[in-house]
Formats: structure tokens, C-alpha cells, sequence
């Protein structure tokens, strides 16, 4: 069983071979079949070579796009989630692929320090963390209990009362957490779950999608203190009802129907929880219910990514951890909260202390390691925050704050491509995030590639516009809105964003920093210079470090009025 499939077209032979050898190079089992010994059952083969590899490179030229069994193979890895697509002689990729990150290797001469070459290697390791090496799936294999895979389903919230989401929404993710422990259960990262929020529930449609064997689903009803929750496992192969109950509780209980709920489906599972694994459900990170309510408030703010929230977040976060001091949860997020206001000048608390106490108090939670990772962005140090997402991203492959902040430190470093791979995994992890999204655009041009920054600001545009259809004022989503349609040749629409945007949120300084990438953009670059002059005094250090990194400014980076008002501003610091 090869860490890596490669599949390619025959007539690519030669291209395909250099690749593979260089793979090799970085300690990687590689299978591409150069030879098949005769008798072998080609296509089960390939089938069982396929199924079992940790990643799968498809080499994309223009004899292979053409080619049903190279799409084929790369539909399934994409399923999966294990592809990372290369492209030879500027292939026009198949309709299917093309919202997908392609590594270009035409400028690739069998060097190992090449920076394609190197941002294939990172993304091939990324998508591996996910899946264990073929000597775990040995050792798996010779455990006596077999892996059943499970999707955890937003519970829905019943309580008549919109506002009470937050608390059905964190009830679920406990549940993922709780079941996650269980080494024998396969369960479906909590982003994928969340996916099918506000959907219409078919369980062998959503099974067949996120390859489960398994489906949980159940609500919340919140009146007062009191708390029903209602779940009922499914097994999708035939839609059956394994287990259901429900639990009618006063909510100071809820901490003992979450153990309840996911002990009986480990029970019907039939799986046997081993001691350390059944220590670990008990387990709480808090067993103050005021604290956890708190928590689940400040995090429900954090999903909906609106800036003039973080204040709240801050304030919800800080009351969390007085009434528990070593609950680390509230301590991640404040973190990062902190880091945003710091970043546009709302906070002298860069939220480097919070991301660090989380660490010490959970060294496994992985928007502790983001947070610091943040920290370290925000102060310039872009390798230390690589290094801190790096670990995140280690512990959760599918962290959002870990894959966003670490595309950020790529792109100031110049690792374009390693960037991308990072923004659209943190896009792709939240299915209404548009941020890691517009970043995407950025990195798309500063490496040459239109058809990529004009894909992604499609994408990042899309997102935006459902967000502000919700919340007119949202000022993040109109300053990154703004360059979106900007990119996209929608000039008057962009200036009328730029204005409703400066009217409603005058003090946010990102805003207007990105208001003016917005001007670069749409080449009015006086008008640009102007509102950079009229924030510019407002920058913390973090921003104007920023400024110097930012490829949206190159266009200007030039122009004389630049230059006198950034010194002028560097001098004041």
C-alpha cells in the first residue's frame, strides 16, 4: 500500500517518471503501475491500489484530460479528499477540476528546492496528516475491532428562538468531540458536518457523500433551564433506526446527556471503549454550565466573522474563563479576537498571552496553536506563525483559524502556491467563509495566473454577496467584497461598496486599508493614496510590517506619494 498513487496518462510516461523518482526522493512510497504482472486483474488492481493510497497525484497534460480513467481516478481521490492535481504543458483542465489548486510543473526540471515542486510536497504531507501510513492501517488491520465511520448532523435547534443555534450548535460539536475519541470510529470532521446546516435531510444521500457507514441526527429544545434533546443513530446501508431516545433534563445536566448520548452510540455500535478511551469521554473541558454557555455564545459571534462582534467575543470569553480559569476554549478564542482588533488598532492586546495560556492549559487544541500562530503573524515573525499553524493544522488537517492564518504568513513570505493550498482548505472547511476565500484572489495574481484570481473572486464574491444579503453593515465582508468585484471588472458596483462601507464602519482601519487595494485595482490610484493618507496614522506596527508584504500595493509601491506617506508613518512609530 503506497503513500502516494500517481495516475497519468501512458503517452506521459516520460514526464511522469522524473516526478516519481523525486517523490521518492522525500522518503514517499510511490504506485503508478509502470509494470503489471501478467495475469493481474488490471482494473481491480488499480481499484485496490487507489482506494488504499494516502494521497493521489493526477497529471494533468493534454493527452490526459482527455482520458476517462485519469478523470475517473481523480473524481474518487477528490471524494476522498487526498487529491493534489499537477498540470504539464498548460493543459486546459477538465470542467470538473478547475475550482480545484493545481500545482504547474512546467517550470519544474527535477529540482527538489523548486517552489512548485516544494508546495506539492507540503500540500501531498498536508493531505496525509488526514490519513495513517500503511503501517497504522496494518496495526488497525490486526485490532480486533473494525472501524465504522460516523456523520454527526447539526442537531437542530427547536427551542423557537433563533437565537438559542449557538447552544444546539455546540451540543453537536461535543458530540463529534466525544465520538472522535473513540479510536474504532471513523468520524466526519465537524466542518463536514456542518456543511448540511439548513438542509433537507436525506441520510443515504448525506452518507453516500461523506462515505459513511453511520448517521446521527437529532434536536435541541431550550426552554428556560430545562433541555430536551432527542437523537437517533441511523445505519445508512438500509436507512435503519439502531438506537434513539430522548433525554428531558434540567439543563444544569447537559454535560451528563452528551456523556449519555455518545455512550450509547458506541453501545450500539458494539464497540468496546478502552479504558483510556472511556476516561477520555468522561472528561470535560469545563464543568461550569454558565462558562460553557458563554463559550458557545463568543463562538457563534466567531463563526459569523463580523469585526464589530470581536468586542463581544473579548468580553463573553474574558467572564468564561473567570468563572473557569482553565477552561482553554475561551482562551483560543479570545485570542484570536484579540489578535484582529490589535491587527486594525482596536486593541493594544496582540492576543499572544490568551493563545499561549490556551496551550498551556490544552496542548492538543488545535485554535490554541492558531491563535499563537496569529500572534506571531501579526508582529511579523511569519515563520514562528507557520510553525504554530503547522501545528495546528497537525492536530486538526481541517482547522479553519490553522489553514487561514498559515495561508497568511505564506503569502507575506512570498509561497504563493503553499499559500493557496492553505486559504482554500480553510475556505473549503467553512462553507460560508469568504475571507481565506479573497485571499486566494490575491495570491492568484501575484503569481501570474488570471484565470485562477478571476475563478476565486467568483467564489469569494458569491460567498460575500449571501453574507451582506443577511447583515447590510458587515463591514469585513464589504471591504473584501469590494476588491472581489474590483478583480472582476465591476468598477461602479465596487465604488458604491467602497462608499456605503466608509459611511457605516468609518473607524474599521482594515476596511479602509482594503478599500484602498480595492482603488489599486481598479487602477485609480489617486483615490487610493488619498484614503491610505487618511488611515495611514491609525496603523499598529503589525499593519505597516503588513504593508510592506502586500502584492494588492505593488502597482503604487512606486509612486512617490506612496513612498512619503508610508516613511512619514514609519517615522511615528
Amino acid at each position: 500500500m503506497a503513500d502516494i498513487f500517481v495516475s497519468y496518462s501512458r503517452e506521459d510516461k516520460g514526464k511522469v517518471a522524473p516526478l516519481v523518482k523525486a517523490l521518492e526522493g522525500q522518503g514517499w512510497s510511490v504506485w503508478w503501475d509502470p509494470e503489471i504482472t501478467p495475469g493481474d486483474d488490471f482494473e481491480a488492481l488499480i481499484s485496490q491500489e487507489l482506494g488504499n493510497a494516502r494521497s493521489v497525484i493526477v497529471v494533468w497534460t493534454p493527452n490526459s484530460v482527455g482520458s476517462r480513467w485519469v478523470k475517473g481516478e481523480a473524481r474518487d481521490a477528490a471524494d476522498r479528499g487526498v487529491l493534489a492535481p499537477v498540470r504539464f504543458g498548460d493543459a486546459r483542465l477538465p470542467i470538473d477540476f478547475r475550482a480545484i489548486h493545481t500545482t504547474d510543473l512546467d517550470a519544474w526540471v527535477d529540482d527538489q528546492e523548486n517552489e512548485a515542486f516544494s508546495s506539492l510536497c507540503k500540500s501531498l504531507s498536508v493531505k496525509m496528516a488526514k490519513t495513517p501510513s500503511a503501517g497504522a492501517r496494518s496495526s488497525a488491520n490486526n485490532d480486533a475491532r473494525p472501524k465504522i465511520s460516523i456523520c454527526v448532523l447539526p442537531f437542530s435547534n427547536m427551542s423557537g428562538d433563533p437565537e438559542q443555534e449557538y447552544f444546539s450548535d455546540g451540543v453537536t460539536e461535543d458530540i463529534i468531540t466525544d465520538l472522535s475519541k473513540v479510536a474504532a470510529l471513523s468520524v466526519v470532521s465537524r466542518n463536514t458536518a456542518f456543511s448540511f446546516k439548513g438542509e433537507a435531510i436525506d441520510v443515504p444521500q448525506v452518507a453516500k457523500k461523506t462515505k459513511v457507514s453511520h448517521v446521527l441526527e437529532g434536536s435541541v429544545r431550550k426552554a428556560g433551564n430545562r433541555v430536551r434533546i432527542t437523537a437517533q443513530l441511523i445505519d445508512a446501508s438500509n436507512d435503519a433506526h439502531l438506537w434513539a431516545d430522548r433525554f428531558d433534563r434540567d439543563l444544569d445536566d447537559i454535560f451528563a446527556v452528551q456523556d449519555e448520548i455518545s455512550e450509547a452510540v458506541v453501545a450500539a455500535l458494539k464497540l468496546t471503549l478502552l479504558p483510556e478511551e472511556k476516561k477520555a469521554l468522561e472528561h470535560r473541558s469545563t464543568t461550569s454550565l454558565d462558562a460553557y454557555k458563554l463559550y458557545l455564545m463568543a463562538r457563534q459571534f466567531s463563526v459569523m466573522g463580523n469585526e464589530r462582534h470581536q468586542e463581544i467575543i473579548i468580553r463573553l470569553c474574558k467572564r468564561a474563563v473567570e468563572l473557569d480559569p482553565a477552561y482553554a476554549q475561551p482562551w483560543a478564542i479570545m485570542a484570536i479576537a484579540q489578535w484582529d482588533m490589535h491587527r486594525r488598532s482596536a486593541s493594544e492586546d496582540d492576543g499572544r498571552a490568551a493563545a499561549q495560556k490556551a496551550i498551556e492549559l490544552d496542548p492538543n487544541l488545535a485554535d490554541a496553536h492558531a491563535a499563537l500562530g496569529a500572534a506571531y503573524q501579526g508582529i511579523g515573525k511569519y515563520e514562528d506563525g507557520l510553525d504554530a499553524c503547522m501545528k495546528a493544522i497537525q492536530i486538526d488537517p481541517s482547522a479553519y483559524e490553522g489553514n487561514r492564518v498559515a495561508g497568511m504568513c505564506c503569502l507575506a513570505l512570498g509561497r504563493y502556491d503553499e499559500a493557496i493550498q492553505y486559504f482554500e482548505a480553510a475556505s473549503d472547511s467553512v462553507k460560508t467563509e469568504f475571507v481565506a476565500a479573497s485571499f486566494a484572489i490575491q495570491c492568484y495574481q501575484a503569481k501570474g495566473d488570471p484565470a485562477g484570481e478571476n475563478r476565486a473572486a467568483k467564489k469569494a464574491l458569491e460567498r460575500i454577496e449571501k453574507v451582506i444579503a443577511v447583515e447590510p453593515d458587515h463591514g469585513r465582508a464589504l471591504g473584501y467584497g469590494a476588491g472581489a468585484l474590483a478583480k472582476l471588472g465591476e468598477s461602479e458596483r465596487a465604488k458604491d461598496w467602497i462608499m456605503r462601507g466608509r459611511l457605516l464602519d468609518p473607524d474599521n482601519t482594515i476596511l479602509h486599508f482594503n478599500f484602498v487595494c480595492a482603488y489599486v485595482a481598479l487602477n485609480e490610484f489617486e483615490m487610493a493614496l488619498d484614503l491610505l493618507s487618511e488611515v495611514i496614522d491609525k496603523a499598529s506596527p503589525g499593519w505597516l510590517i503588513w504593508l510592506e508584504k502586500d502584492t494588492d500595493l505593488d502597482p503604487i509601491r512606486d509612486e512617490p506619494g506612496f513612498k512619503k506617506i508610508v516613511a512619514k508613518a514609519q517615522n511615528k512609530q
